[in-house]
């Protein structure tokens, strides 16, 4: 049996009163506080009619392209143009010295009258001999050798009558006329000037057909059996905007795919028309082309911000009325960058988040902030009769 000493019962009482007078703050620890919730941006799901697009860069080139150069030789003698002018089918462009192609043609007319007129003399005899061949006063030989005269002047006046066809042809070549409707370039070439025929660089203007003209641009080789669907249907609407894609520059439709696909990039390349009634589209000019296949019409769509992408795939976080998340994975279609089309996982009228989804987990707590420009309301409400977020353009 131990003994205890004065000390220890000193020692053995002050711990007591250490104990108790702990032990009531150790019954008195709160419990770890409830996280905050997390302030988000909704927007509402909704159903729509959505064009369903294709899109690349194109090349805008004018329906037809002529470089206006003289058919005969001769001296550029006057110019009725503007550059830049628009001009009609048949317009008067320029015109060259044509006194030596009347002088040819003259000469023409006049030997071809020459040939007419010998041409009547030679049915006269030839007719006056076989008359006195009938009587026997004239011999056969000489019947036969006027009907070879009448023969040789009848190909005479034919040779005659091409050789004044092509002489007028020559003529009208020095009215140098505009082949279709279109805009002039640059005149590279003034009046005085001698122009060669056989020189093929000699280039009066260059006149470009802008009404109507096309867009020639290339889209993957997995698209062409949906394009061919299209096209089928009828009519595929191609759209042109600006390179920021803000303006829209002419509406046209899709008029034929290549023969082949480029096996080098495994690409199709398509031509597209547009009547650019409006001018905006213009040679040379790279746009963005919207092919449109078809609409879908009455599908689900939300902000394509609200879809996110995990480990699972892609997925939206929904609000519900008690003000929790909820985990949704989703398929979508076509996605755009502003729209995205939910195929299946999500129901119309569905609130997704749209920002704030980096702190979200399935049922964390969320408070709803308003639209930019709107104030708060009590409780982290929507204003009556507001969406949650404005609704981007389909």
């Amino acid at each position: 049996m131990s003994i205890l000493t004065p000390l220890r019962i000193a020692a053995l009482a002050a711990a007591g009163i250490v104990l108790a007078s702990a032990s009531p703050v150790l019954a008195q620890a709160p419990a770890p506080a409830q996280l905050p919730p997390v302030p988000v941006t909704v927007a509402q799901a909704a159903k729509r009619d959505v064009p369903i697009l294709l899109r690349n860069i194109g090349a805008v080139q004018a329906g037809q392209v002529a470089a206006i150069r003289p058919r005969v030789d001769g001296t550029l003698e006057q110019v009725f143009f503007t550059e830049g002018q628009e001009v009609k089918r048949g317009d008067v462009i320029a015109k060259l010295d044509a006194r030596p192609y009347q002088a040819a043609l003259d000469q023409a007319v006049a030997r071809r009258a020459a040939t007419e007129a010998s041409l009547v003399n030679a049915r006269q005899d030839l007719a006056r001999s076989i008359d006195l061949a009938r009587g026997q006063f004239a011999s056969r030989q000489v019947v036969d050798t006027r009907t070879a005269q009448v023969a040789q002047l009848e190909a005479q006046l034919k040779a005659d009558t091409a050789t004044v066809a092509a002489a007028q042809v020559n003529l009208d070549y020095t009215s140098i006329t505009a082949p279709f409707d279109g805009r002039l370039g640059l005149r590279s070439m003034d009046p005085g000037n001698v122009v060669r025929f056989a020189n093929d660089n000699t280039v009066i203007v260059t006149i470009s057909q802008i009404r109507p003209l096309v867009v020639v641009f290339t889209l993957p080789q997995d698209t062409l059996p949906a394009i061919q669907d299209a096209m089928a249907r009828g009519t595929a609407p191609v759209t042109a905007l600006s390179p920021d894609d803000r303006t829209v520059l002419g509406n046209g439709q899709l008029i034929t795919t290549d023969s082949a696909i480029d096996q080098t990039t495994g690409t199709i390349r398509l031509k597209a028309q547009f009547p650019n009634e409006n001018g905006r589209l213009w040679p040379g000019q790279f746009v963005n082309v919207r092919l449109q296949l078809e609409v879908q019409r009455g599908v689900v769509t939300v902000p394509s911000i609200a879809v996110q992408r995990g480990p699972q795939g892609l997925f939206v976080y929904v609000v519900k009325d008690d003000q929790t998340v909820e985990f949704l994975r989703v398929e979508t279609g076509q996605d755009d960058g502003s729209l995205a089309i939910i195929r299946r996982g999500l129901e119309d009228g569905a609130r997704v988040v749209v920002a704030g989804q980096s702190r979200l987990r399935s049922g964390a707590r969320v408070t709803i902030a308003p639209p930019p420009g709107q104030p708060a309301q009590p409780g982290g409400q929507q204003p009556a009769g507001q969406p949650a977020t404005p609704r981007p353009s389909g």
